[in-house]
């Protein structure tokens, strides 16, 4: 394992990992903004990383605004460079809880090489379980309550996560990483979930509501205790704040709108069908 560096031995026991991933299915920094808000209220510990230079392109032909996101990120004060960083992937653990948390960015190369680095973490430190979180954008308004999709490893996890108000995801088109570790899980005998909330794709900027979602399924999955206040707060600041700018863009108001409408339409048909089933599910006639 030459890409990976390990740097402490953490102490944890049939433990959860929970992973992230900037760019690819990182909308309104849902993946990114849900692992770093419990990874800092768990006050984590950095104890592994994954060295960058073998996954991801850093010089393409190209303007220079269609090549920025590629390459490392550096600063310069009054003529001395002060810092040259490239992509990280870090690993941090919170041994009370026993969880590992995982940051990183979707590889460009050998994503092959990169999930092992990923498998041998949770081979040696006894991971039993691993969730992604991640984000969309959709035509969902902002004025509702977020969706969530989830796949899996095993059909086993489907009745379990019934409770957790979920659908199912149906889904062809390319890929991301988090697939192919959700497919490799199965051969490596792992629990894989992957949870990726719909969000408003009008909105370009951090979702706070999101991340309240993705964080309220996980300390319920995970079934740890964390004082949400703060960031249900954040979460109706921002809502409130998009009400203001959308007050201001008449257009913009009507096709909420119909989103709201769609929306509520769904929610209701579906809703419906769900009571029907628990009818027959208890050998009740339709009223």
């Amino acid at each position: 394992m030459q890409n990976l560096i390990i740097y402490e031995k953490p102490d944890v026991k049939n433990a959860t990992m929970l992973l992230s991933f900037s760019g690819w299915m990182d909308g309104g920094s849902v993946s990114t903004g849900t692992v770093e808000y419990l990874k800092n209220k768990l006050k984590a510990k950095k104890f592994a990383e994954i060295d960058p230079q073998n996954f991801y392109i850093f010089n393409l032909p190209g303007t220079m605004q269609q090549v920025a996101e590629f390459r490392p990120h550096t600063r310069i004060q009054n003529g001395i460079v002060v810092d040259f960083g490239y992509t990280q992937n870090e690993f941090f653990c919170d041994e009370k809880n026993n969880l590992i948390f995982f940051q990183g960015k979707e590889p460009n190369l050998r994503w092959s090489e990169y999930s092992n680095c990923i498998w041998e973490i949770a081979k040696r430190f006894d991971v039993r379980a691993m969730y992604f979180v991640g984000s969309v954008a959709g035509l969902i308004p902002h004025t509702r309550e977020v969706r969530v999709s989830c796949s899996f490893s095993s059909q086993k996890q489907k009745e379990a996560l019934k409770e957790y108000d979920v659908r199912f995801t149906n889904y062809e088109g390319p890929a991301s990483i988090v697939t192919l570790l959700t497919k490799l899980s199965r051969q490596k005998g792992m629990e894989m979930i992957s949870f990726v909330a719909e969000i408003p794709i009008y909105v370009q900027t951090e979702n706070p509501k999101g991340i309240k979602v993705m964080i309220k399924r996980l300390v319920k999955l995970i079934g740890i205790d964390i004082d949400l206040d703060e960031l249900s707060q954040r979460s109706d600041e921002f809502e409130t704040n998009i009400n203001e700018l959308v007050a201001k863009q008449p257009k913009l108001a009507e096709q909420i709108r119909k989103l709201e409408e769609n929306y509520d339409k769904e929610f209701f048909d579906q809703r419906e069908g769900d009571f029907e089933e628990w009818l027959k599910r208890h050998g009740i006639d339709k009223l």
